[in-house]
């Protein structure tokens, strides 16, 4: 059936409204795309500042480049489940979208679609390749967000931004000048991530890092002279060839670049190297020994090479000891002129080729097998070269203090809470940010360079050029085309940073009615492994331009990973196509799976049989619905169902309280598994069946009534998980007529009324007897349609009679009879401690009965022995709620009451 109500006039949509049939099975599909559609035709996404209370959540931008996969699914349905509460409690919920202009991916992206056209980036002018990418971005850009609509995502779609929009551009300019001139922002040449194939700089959270089998290399260095015999006899006696020494490298390309051999001062197998110097293999160049305790002396052979320019410990001594920087590397990653040999090869060409001519040489002892951590640009793929250059950094400590004492002050919460050691760690260790990269998508360093190489810092070249007059050697020749800006752009984090304050306009417009009503936002969602990358500059951000928190909460979602606990990716195969999962399980399905198995900050372990749960409970609910609406309503008859009313009244409160309690403290996966439990067991296993009419009888209209007035809260309750199938049911004919904007989506939620602690405990135990007799049943091969005779003995701890109607009519039981004594040959059980009897007019054996009454008794006594331990442990007695002590009080009572029940049955039998 194809449902476009947005198509339709006024008349005709209030007409499909209230005429809506539900039909023979669910149809997801149908649902999703006519709802949407439907909500946005109404613009129930749509958020302008009024006088509710505020509630706003800027989405973690999504790079132009992706799409949808399973750590989006689970980041943006959590979003949506707060969004949609937020909207339903009556609070004018803006939710931000957008994407990230992800300058490495989108280049890289670019680049390969002009090599498809025969064009090459080298070939373009920046200009030229800007408009490709433009280009490009309109085409593919948007795709993710798309996609996110099809899992229900309730974004306001008229506020989409885009860190490359305009506005947000000359935001970060802005932020750039007024950095540099509070002298945060320095330019300097500092070891940095280098992507060969992307020819960046990268940050440090653009690097993967992975587990590689490689070879140790064992590699001879000359000992340049041989004068050195007394030293050589009060040396050790380790040391058999003292003409040369050994070091162990994976990169043997790189002895070209070496400047020092280092040894600990303290290796007494090396004392006779003292001052000395050693000759690098296949070049013969002189280089010295020094000596250090950052060398550890039992790893490897105790010598390590020293090569600064491509090693970020190794700069670091180097700077210590003053020795130079020699980089064998072109930005390609093949080997320039200074490696003297292989010029012109690519690094790892040049690995393979420098091995035989070491052992031409004689110069290599020998090759290992050797497992170690190389980092990969997250980008590219490429092996990250750590490369000295010129870049432009910004400077954290200043910045990282205030962005610390919000987190540790609670002024922000991170949750779960056990992310704020790593986020302080990370903040009292931060290190210089850098934020240039050699690239041409992104935003262009404001950076102007005169001819004598000095520069001004100015958002415009005609700025630029009044800046440049201040200079005392100022040529008053000098144009402004004589002005060149830096080639280099941004890191994409430095626009992302401003994301809370930019999408509502706060730089270009500092006091405007956005920005002072959204802002703070009140929740984020995203991933620990950008808490320091991403949410602390952003908190920096945020007191830095607005002196104030840019969220309240950071919720951290885990890491999706498959069933054996692998991180799911496309290399290992095992991540599956979200769109291909809502399309055979339906959004509202996969919602459910994904959040059953996520608990805060915990890695998520994700199997289709998840999303299969989820399906089936979209059909429980269905199903349910229509066994409702099924019903045929008599309204001579009398309502019989007063008890499982009021319990289900109590149990609906109660439950609604769970909820409630667990969404504070942003326990999701919790809240629905409340939701999950109170619809599937109590409404449909045990509300439904307790008030259902016979087959093919009517129902009495106050039941009728009353069932419908809960279904319609229970499906407001299930809106936020299953925002679909629950629009779907509201617009049913069953609830009666509906304007066009009386929708599941802007329902109030439902509020918890009066509990009756004692009912719900009474009908609890009330369940149990129903349950015990249908084990029985199981057990024995009876027929649920064989009428049974259950009798209680008459000192009961509650009055069953008050729930005969329950019992009799679930049991299949004739009536609730009182006995005084044990019933011969009837099979008996217990609730808490009263005690059952079912007649079965046979013969019980007794072997068969002691054995199970000892089984009882034996579980019975390791339950009671398991409570004794608690009760008797002084840490839990000292820690533990009044409430919970007193729970384990009530289990051990009746334990010790349900033993005795049994040993005296056990002596009755002469067990």
């Amino acid at each position: 059936m194809d449902y476009r109500p947005w198509t339709m006039d006024y008349r005709a949509k209030i007409l499909f409204l209230q005429t809506m049939s539900i039909s023979k099975t669910y149809q997801p599909k149908d649902a999703e795309d006519k709802w949407y559609s439907y909500w946005l035709q109404h613009k129930f996404f749509k958020s302008v500042p009024d006088g509710r209370e505020p509630y706003t959540i800027v989405m973690p931008p999504p790079n132009v480049t992706g799409v949808l996969h399973m750590g989006h699914m689970l980041n943006n349905t959590i979003q949506d489940v707060l969004i949609r509460r937020a909207r339903m409690q009556g609070k004018n919920a803006c939710w931000v979208p957008g994407t990230d202009h992800a300058s490495i991916a989108t280049e890289a992206k670019v680049v390969a679609m002009l090599k498809e056209r025969g064009i090459a980036k080298k070939d373009l002018t920046r200009e030229e390749f800007l408009s490709y990418a433009w280009e490009w971005k309109e085409k593919y850009g948007g795709i993710i967000l798309e996609q996110l609509k099809k899992l229900g995502a309730s974004c306001d779609w008229d506020r989409t931004r885009f860190t490359m929009d305009d506005d947000l551009s000359e935001a970060v300019i802005d932020t750039f000048i007024h950095l540099y001139k509070k002298g945060l922002i320095y330019r300097g040449v500092r070891m940095v991530n280098w992507d060969p194939q992307g020819k960046t700089a990268v940050s440090d959270e653009e690097v993967i890092r992975k587990e590689v089998n490689q070879k140790l290399y064992y590699i001879k260095y000359q000992v340049s002279s041989i004068k050195y015999q007394d030293e050589v006899q009060k040396s050790s006696d380790l040391i058999l060839d003292t003409s040369y020494l050994t070091i162990a490298t994976t990169r043997p390309e790189t002895i070209m670049a070496d400047a020092a051999i280092c040894i600990n001062p303290n290796d007494e197998r090396y004392l006779h190297l003292h001052g000395k110097k050693v000759l690098i293999p296949l070049i013969n160049r002189e280089i010295p020994v020094i000596l250090d305790d950052y060398v550890t002396m039992d790893f490897g052979t105790g010598c390590l090479k020293v090569t600064p320019a491509h090693d970020l410990n190794d700069y670091e001594l180097g700077i210590k000891h003053n020795l130079p920087v020699i980089d064998i590397l072109n930005d390609d990653g093949t080997l320039n002129e200074k490696a003297q040999i292989l010029v012109g090869e690519d690094r790892f060409a040049a690995r393979k080729k420098i091995v035989p001519l070491l052992e031409e040489a004689g110069a290599l002892e020998k090759v290992e097998e050797y497992k170690s951590q190389i980092g990969f640009s997250e980008r590219t793929d490429a092996v990250i070269e750590p490369k000295l250059s010129m870049q432009w950094f910004c400077k954290m400590e200043e910045l990282a203090k205030p962005a610390l004492d919000y987190v540790l002050d609670g002024e922000i919460k991170l949750i779960p809470d056990k992310f704020i050691n790593t986020y302080r760690h990370w903040m009292e260790n931060v290190k210089d940010w850098c934020i240039s990269r050699q690239l041409w998508w992104g935003q262009q360093i404001p950076a102007w360079y005169l001819p004598t190489g000095q520069f001004v810092i100015a958002k415009t070249r005609e700025e630029a050029f009044e800046e440049a007059k201040k200079f005392h050697n100022f040529n008053p020749e000098t144009t402004t085309g004589d002005l060149t800006q830096d080639e280099d752009v941004l890191d994409t984090w430095f626009s992302s940073w401003l994301w809370p304050i930019s999408v509502f306009d706060g730089f270009k417009d500092p006091d405007n009615t956005d920005i002072n009503y959204y802002y703070p936002t009140n929740d984020l969602v995203t991933a620990p492994e950008i808490l320091f990358f991403w949410v602390a500059r952003m908190i920096m951000a945020g007191h830095e331009f607005r002196n104030d928190l840019p969220f309240r909460n950071v919720y951290l979602t885990g890491i999706v990973r498959d069933k054996l606990g692998r991180k799911m990716s496309k290399q290992l195969g095992n991540s599956p196509d979200p769109i291909d999962l809502i399309g055979k399980f339906g959004a509202d399905g996969v919602r459910v799976g994904m959040l059953l198995c996520s608990p805060a900050g915990n890695d998520l372990m994700f199997d289709e049989s998840y999303c299969e749960q989820g399906r089936n409970f979209t059909n429980k609910i269905w199903n349910a619905f229509k066994l409702v609406k099924g019903w045929e309503v008599d309204d001579t008859l009398a309502n019989p169902n007063q008890v499982a009313i009021d319990w289900f009244d109590s149990r609906f409160s109660q439950a609604l309280i769970e909820i409630e309690d667990n969404f504070k403290q942003y326990r999701l996966s919790e809240a629905l598994m409340a939701t999950y439990k109170l619809v599937w067991d109590d409404f449909c296993a045990w509300y439904l069946e307790m008030i259902k009419p016979v087959y093919q009888k009517p129902i009495d209209r106050a039941t009728y009534l009353k069932t419908v007035e809960y279904f319609g809260n229970i499906l407001k309750i299930l809106h936020p998980f299953i925002p679909f199938l629950t629009e779907e049911l509201w617009h049913d004919e069953l609830f009666g007529e509906r304007s066009e904007t009386d929708c599941c989506i802007v329902a109030q939620l439902p509020i918890n009324g009066e509990i009756n602690a004692r009912l719900l405990t009474d009908v609890e135990n009330v369940k149990q007897v129903i349950s015990q007799i249908r084990n029985i049943r199981n057990a024995k091969q009876i027929s649920p349609k064989e009428i049974l005779d259950l009798f209680i003995k008459n000192t009961p701890g509650q009055n069953y009679k008050l729930y005969e109607a329950l019992i009799t009519k679930l049991g299949n039981v004739s009536s609730l009879n009182i006995t005084n004594d044990k019933i011969s040959g009837a099979i008996n059980f217990m609730v808490h401690t009263d005690e059952f009897y079912i007649p079965l007019n046979e013969t019980i054996d007794p072997a068969v009965e002691c054995e199970r009454l000892r089984k009882e008794k034996e579980y019975l006594d390791g339950f009671l022995r398991s409570v004794n331990a608690k009760l008797t442990n002084e840490r839990f007695m000292s820690n533990a709620k009044p409430e919970i002590i007193e729970n384990e009080l009530r289990k051990k009572a009746d334990a010790e009451a349900k033993l005795k029940i049994l040993e005296d049955n056990l002596s009755t039998l002469a067990c």
